[in-house]
């Protein structure tokens, strides 16, 4: 079994963070959400792994490199257009020939992997098996409708009238049979060759396509990380798998509290850090309280200030912020007050920012 991991979406709902960087590569919990997939299809037992790129393929690649650190062997496929997920199905042919392959959505954080998901499918052999969990507006969704055995009965991409409310997962497993069906579907209204249609052909076809529902507790821990809110949930997630571990320096003013993480070559000077946190290689926090749910990247510099919920990109330096709550800050931002007169808020913003003043 090969593995397909797709990394060549533009990231647009994340901008500006996405403007220089893939938003695969954007962190939760210090760890680039693309880490979590390979390692994920790694415990599955699959080492034989196709990553789609666009146009972040430089970035993609030198981070990923030829897979081994993570204990794959990568192959990279450009998909010169995001035409959709079937689409990208249809770049890979030549990558994946005959074999069964799972495809993992790269900005997916699924907590708990997909080994019992992937062995299913090997046990019972379908044409396609998918990943389902509840969510509140399916309408935001791939939507499926099962029949009394949980096969899947009918799939629709973003219905405007949801029959379900159970959303496709960023994670399918497929026999080599879906190649077929995405050469037999046409574009959507909206330009794409849709995987749901592919799956919708095939079961129109009289093919066996399954469903695996998570549900409960682990429902909680899926995430598409697309949307700035989903993204800092899914930095909850994974910081609430975190045990308190110190390798950096704490002063004897210093103090942490419940799970909270300082990496090696962290200072903290006269800083409360209340977990779940963690705080990035080299860091510097100075008269600061870290409140719970927050990811300071590795070179940051923060003092006299409080933040919270948060997460801070690598070399960004923040100074006198009385209060930061359900922030994503970038790479090599400086945020601060200034005595420069008139007092006044100076901002200097890319496009597609976001400003919340009081």
């Amino acid at each position: 079994m090969k593995a397909l991991v797709l990394s060549g979406g533009a990231g647009t709902r994340l901008r500006p963070i996405t403007n220089t960087s893939a938003k695969q590569l954007v962190p939760v919990g210090n760890k680039p959400i693309l880490e979590f997939g390979l390692e994920a299809i790694r415990d599955a037992g699959i080492t034989d792994v196709g990553i789609i790129v666009g146009e972040t393929h430089e970035e993609i690649r030198a981070h990923v490199g030829d897979g081994s650190r993570f204990g794959i062997s990568a192959t990279y496929v450009h998909q010169p257009q995001p035409l959709g997920l079937a689409h990208a199905v249809l770049t890979a042919e030549a990558f994946l020939g005959d074999d069964d392959f799972v495809m993992y959505l790269g900005d997916n954080l699924i907590v708990g992997g997909i080994a019992e998901f992937v062995e299913e499918f090997r046990t019972t052999r379908p044409a396609a098996q998918i990943l389902l969990s509840p969510v509140g507006d399916p309408r935001q969704f791939g939507v499926a409708e099962l029949g009394p055995n949980g096969d899947v009965t009918r799939l629709v991409e973003k219905p405007e009238d949801p029959q379900s409310d159970l959303a496709l997962v960023g994670c399918y497993v497929f026999s080599a049979r879906i190649l077929e069906a995405a050469h037999a579907i046409k574009p959507s209204d909206r330009g794409e060759l849709e995987i749901t249609d592919a799956i919708q052909w095939l079961i129109d076809e009289g093919d066996t396509v399954r469903s695996h529902v998570i549900e409960g507790w682990w429902a909680a821990r899926w995430k598409d990380t697309g949307k700035l809110y989903d993204l800092l949930e899914a930095n909850r997630i994974v910081l609430e798998s975190y045990e308190q571990r110190i390798d950096g320096h704490l002063d004897e003013r210093s103090e942490v509290q419940g799970r909270v993480v300082i990496e090696e070559g962290a200072q903290l000077v006269n800083t409360f850090v209340r977990g779940p946190a963690i705080i990035g290689k080299g860091t510097r926090l100075v008269n600061t309280f870290v409140g719970p749910y927050t990811a300071i990247y590795h070179s940051c510099v923060i003092e006299d200030s409080e933040i919270e919920h948060s997460v801070v990109l690598e070399q960004t330096t923040i100074r006198d912020m009385r209060r930061l709550v359900d922030s994503l800050i970038g790479r090599n931002v400086e945020v601060g007050r200034t005595d420069r007169k008139p007092h006044a808020y100076r901002l200097m913003l890319g496009d597609h920012s976001k400003v919340g003043l009081v």
